[in-house]
């Protein structure tokens, strides 16, 4: 009956929970990805008068699992192509309509056919490409990205093993399976749980390593932390599992090289004596660190006209910093000022983040006046808005507050503290607007070192949801009018 759609970021695991979903339901699991198609033949089948016609994807896997009821992962769905020819997304109205899939009619067969047995799960990275009408007709199903410790225990308990499996590195090790002894009697709760976190912490207990493997070698936590801290921030584990597997190759390599009496090359050569990855010799086996800081100023409090904001993105959440300076204006042939009130942006600003800083200058200018009224900043000067690392694209309204903020602290010759972050759209009459992605930039904050953040008072429901030890230490604040925003940051 119902169609769900798992939404979120690459490598968040998706695929991997509708092949569980089809396991646990004892149902045939069959996947086709949708991404780029722009054919509707590929969904509804070619007419038989074609040479080379074939039926439907829909079809085609009804006839290779052998079952009416198997779980079907339309994988991609927010990719669809679509030409002038065909919309295969009008396609799919059929395909996921429970009411309407019973009597499915591919060009191929020309009979109708009843899928409304089948389960219907679809994944997507970006909901706002999927149409209206198909989007209506899904349960979504929101994933977020994993956090530092959640990445960890991933790879401690799944992707280290299974990098270690596949590269020669473990073996399976072969047990007879112990008779029960319980004599019939039931398990209490407390000992079935037990028994579950025992399954997990041995997880690494069921394979050893293989013979002529050392048996001192590992991959330390601390090179794990490392890994998901300085190389591996994006939302996903897609990244992080690639990183294991060059350490493990590496390693591989070198096991065989110093078996057969080989010389490898200074890049390939193991140079430290022991067979332990940790953080110390974990340059050597992925190279230098890609990120090296979260901040860009380290002096406490910041210089004036500048203010941490918070972002979303790919990789997750991120620190992101607002930097203004003033022009003084320079005079005409009378000694009057030249120009009035410009203001310029640079930073490769989407549409919409350029209209934000058109509404954050028009509010700093109001609430100037009723701040100080002498104050003759926004006249004297012209103002320059750069958002740093030019060369990455950023858009969204959310750094409304942020933005307004470095125009005042600039015009008020006020720093901000260096541990204070914000986010927030903001209207042009002051009212501040609830924004997405709270975990991530929660995340990104206590990266950064943030003690003290400011949400919009709309998303304090986002952040009581979010896990405690996120939570542990930060002052967080609400602000529904940027006149808290004010108090926090000036007062």
């Amino acid at each position: 009956g119902k169609i769900l759609c798992l939404a979120g970021p690459p490598g968040t695991g998706k695929t991997s929970i509708a092949k569980s979903i089809a396991e646990a339901l004892g149902r045939k699991f069959y996947r086709f990805s949708v991404g780029g198609l722009s054919d509707v033949s590929e969904i509804k089948g070619h007419r038989r008068t074609y040479v080379g016609a074939m039926p439907g994807k829909l079809i085609q896997c009804l006839k290779t699992t052998g079952t009416t009821n198997p779980l079907v992962l339309i994988d991609e769905i927010d990719k669809l192509g679509r030409d002038h020819r065909s919309d295969p997304a009008s396609a799919l109205l059929e395909v996921l309509d429970p009411s309407q899939n019973s009597s499915f009619r591919d060009h191929f067969l020309d009979v109708p056919v009843d899928v409304s047995k089948v389960l219907f799960m679809c994944t997507a990275n970006d909901l706002s490409r999927i149409p209206g009408p198909l989007i209506d007709r899904m349960e979504v199903i929101q994933l977020s990205g994993y956090d530092v410790p959640e990445k960890i225990a991933i790879a401690d308990q799944y992707l280290v093993p299974k990098s270690m499996r596949e590269n020669g590195l473990m073996v399976e090790v072969k047990r007879e399976e112990e008779e029960d002894t319980d004599n019939g009697e039931e398990k209490k709760d407390e000992e079935v749980e037990l028994e579950k976190s025992k399954k997990v912490e041995s997880f690494m207990s069921e394979y050893s390593l293989g013979e002529d493997v050392p048996k001192t070698l590992t991959i330390a936590r601390s090179a794990i932390e490392n890994l998901v801290r300085w190389y591996c921030r994006e939302a996903g584990v897609r990244n992080l599992y690639k990183h294991i597997d060059k350490i493990t190759r590496k390693l591989a390599l070198q096991i065989v090289a110093e078996k057969e009496g080989a010389t490898l090359t200074d890049k390939s050569a193991r140079k430290s004596d022991t067979w332990e990855i940790t953080d110390e010799n974990l340059s050597e086996y992925v190279g230098k660190p890609i990120f090296t800081s979260d901040r860009l100023y380290e002096t406490d409090p910041l210089p004036n006209g500048i203010v941490m904001g918070l972002a979303w993105t790919s990789m997750g959440g991120s620190a992101l910093y607002i930097e203004t300076q003033g022009i003084k204006r320079s005079l005409d042939s009378e000694g009057k000022r030249r120009g009035g009130g410009n203001l310029k942006v640079t930073g490769q600003l989407g549409d919409v983040m350029k209209e934000s800083t058109q509404i954050a200058y028009t509010v700093a200018r109001a609430r100037m006046e009723g701040l100080d009224s002498t104050n003759s900043f926004f006249d004297d000067f012209d103002v320059h808005m750069h958002v740093p690392e030019g060369a990455t694209p950023k858009d969204g309204p959310s750094a409304g507050v942020t933005m307004i903020t470095a125009m005042l602290s600039l015009a008020l010759d006020k720093p901000i503290r260096n541990d204070l972050a914000m986010t927030g759209e903001v209207s042009l009459t002051g009212k501040v607007l609830a924004i997405g992605g709270v975990k991530e930039k929660t995340m990104a904050a206590r990266r950064a070192g943030i003690k003290c953040i400011i949400f919009p008072s709309a998303n304090k429901r986002d952040f009581d949801e979010i896990p405690d030890y996120l939570k542990e230490g930060l002052e967080v604040h609400y602000a529904e009018d940027y006149s808290t925003v004010y108090e926090v940051a000036f007062g």
